[in-house]
């Protein structure tokens, strides 16, 4: 019913940035919450921001709090996250995830989308 495509992860050096996208369809896109969720070889999945569906109530992990932001666009359809001050702990698949917002913040996202991949060189 809602499906989630992330685009915009690559390669790029420690300090950098990155933007990251989630289009988004189904007929609930406006009713979800939104966020991403990271995973990295050596870890398990942890949750790094989310959005409330009108732009309110967001949240962001202690380690990426005050370098990421998230926002949303429901015109387009679109979530993102841009991601500064990048770090090589930053390394990870970063997947979009739609659902309640207590949810997404407790890896129980609804829907998932397949991933993008960021690596941060040193």
């Amino acid at each position: 019913q809602v499906q989630l495509v992330e685009s915009g992860g690559g390669l790029v050096q420690a300090g950098g940035s990155l933007r990251l996208s989630c289009a988004a369809s189904g007929r609930t896109f406006s009713s979800y919450a939104m966020g991403w969720l990271r995973q990295s070889p050596g870890k398990e999945r942890e949750f790094v921001a989310v959005i409330g569906w009108s732009g309110g109530s967001i949240d962001y992990a202690d380690s990426v709090k005050g370098r990421f932001t998230i926002s949303r666009d429901n015109a387009k359809n679109t979530v993102y996250l841009q991601m500064n001050s990048l770090k090589p702990e930053d390394t990870a698949v970063y997947y979009c995830a739609a659902g309640p917002g207590l949810s997404i913040r407790n890896l129980r996202a609804v829907y998932w989308g397949q991933g993008t991949q960021v690596t941060v060189s040193s």
